[in-house]
């Protein structure tokens, strides 16, 4: 059944999906112009979260114009001897790092862990790629660079 939404959400969640005030008290500001309270508009983004309306609320950075323009995803291959779950934890650490993934392994690409690595100059995502190495002593790995940004658009719901 779907799940209907009265005006005041529609308006607060249309406002969430854009981009957030730069203000002190950003989620205070959207529900005010939504006629809301904050603690009504955050229940309701905990709420569609746990509905399982929405999977996740967060921040999208735009990486070039932030001045990280040598960016590359890049794919490891753990050996059979190492936990997967327990490198993605590492690796989530970097702050050189904004998204971490597993993945299902095929035979024709066998990586399982993906990285996105971000750096403002030439080098340091292959310093960043060194680092992890060393600490992980994962050697089999395929780096995947940026070229060009395509999309960085958030969901529109209202």
């Amino acid at each position: 059944m779907a799940r209907e939404f009265p005006q005041n959400e529609k308006d607060f969640l249309h406002l969430a999906g854009a981009d957030i005030p730069l203000t002190l008290t950003p989620f205070q500001d959207m529900a005010k112009a939504s006629n809301l309270s904050e603690k009504e508009a955050l229940t309701l983004l905990k709420n569609l979260k746990e509905e399982k309306v929405i999977r996740r609320f967060g921040a999208t950075l735009r990486h070039q114009k932030a001045g990280y323009g040598k960016n590359a995803m890049v794919a490891w291959r753990p050996s059979a001897e190492q936990d997967t779950d327990a490198i993605g934890e590492i690796l989530a650490a970097y702050s050189e790092i904004s998204h971490c993934y597993k993945r299902k392994i095929y035979d024709v690409w066998p990586y399982s862990i993906y990285t996105m690595i971000h750096g403002k100059e030439e080098g340091d995502c292959l310093e960043t790629v060194a680092r992890i190495q060393k600490e992980t002593g994962m050697t089999d790995y395929v780096i995947l660079r940026s070229i060009k940004e395509l999309k960085k658009t958030s969901m529109v719901y209202f």
